[in-house]
């Protein structure tokens, strides 16, 4: 299939490689220029504009930080810019209302598709994809699908997919925030990290998805790929999901918070830095 690809951050980047392994041909677009070397040089075409990326393509692909960027990208220069019948599979991490509104602008040809998983594991073929749209739009995008992963999550509408994903966010920033308290406590309490390590490292207790981040809390590194500010964005968005229907999340404020106050102090670093505000010393 023809694809492009509009963001070129760490998991647009590692879908690309993914999609160009998989024997399709890829353009790329990003508005800061530069971030598509080797992915060029492994075979796909950086376009210098969105109607340049988009002419033509058999479906349109974007990852994209924010509400606001996806807004502007997917409202504003993509939506004039589409053939009639391209698909546009967004991957972002957006609201749910969002993701209603691009399908009710882009109607059968819309498919949301976040992705759990790290950019390792996109390209590893590891991640799993929350997909929801249109059956017969979905079973079209077979391909594409095909030489990403293997573990796909059908939802009958695109909100649905989006409501997936921020479900299983709240409870990893949940996880690292609780994680990071309990390093607190038995520091506090005299433990050297090796114990911890060794009283965490195999506890039943830590889930198989916060094993991924077991050094990076223990040691409050900044060196990862979900940063601080966006994990602070996901817990907001999961806020207003629970809050459109009346249900208040007073835990997930305080996790908001949390992972304000820590962007604030490093806003690339990855969620795990969160332990940061705990006492331990940045790197």
């Amino acid at each position: 299939m023809d694809i492009a690809v509009l963001g070129m951050g760490k998991m647009g980047r590692a879908l690309t490689g993914r999609l160009l392994d998989g024997g399709h041909q890829v353009r790329v677009w990003n508005r800061t220029k530069g971030r598509a070397g080797e992915l060029v040089a492994a075979g796909a075409v950086e376009a210098q504009s969105i109607a340049a990326a988009v002419d033509g393509v058999d479906v349109v692909v974007t990852m994209l930080a924010d509400d606001t960027a996806v807004r502007a990208v997917a409202l504003g220069e993509l939506r004039p810019m589409m053939g009639s019948e391209t698909a546009y599979v967004d991957c972002s991490t957006v609201s749910p209302a969002l993701t209603g509104e691009l399908s009710e602008s882009f109607a059968d040809r819309f498919v949301a598709m976040p992705v759990l998983g790290s950019p390792a594991a996109v390209s590893a073929g590891q991640a799993a994809l929350l997909v929801g749209g249109a059956p017969d739009r979905i079973e079209q995008l077979g391909p594409m699908i095909d030489a990403l992963s293997a573990t796909v999550r059908q939802y009958d509408t695109a909100p649905l997919a989006l409501t997936a994903k921020l479900t299983n966010n709240l409870l990893l920033l949940s996880g690292v925030v609780a994680l990071a308290e309990a390093f607190a406590v038995g520091r506090s309490g005299g433990l050297g990290d090796d114990q911890l390590r060794d009283l965490l490292g195999a506890s039943p207790v830590v889930a198989p998805g916060l094993r991924n981040r077991f050094e990076g809390v223990l040691t409050s590194s900044p060196d990862g790929w979900w940063t601080t500010v966006l994990g602070a964005k996901d817990a907001g968005l999961a806020i207003e999901t629970a809050r459109a229907v009346g249900v208040e999340l007073p835990s997930a404020e305080v996790i908001r918070q949390l992972y304000e106050a820590a962007a604030s102090r490093r806003a690339e670093a990855d969620i795990a830095f969160v332990a940061d505000l705990y006492g331990r010393k940045t790197p």
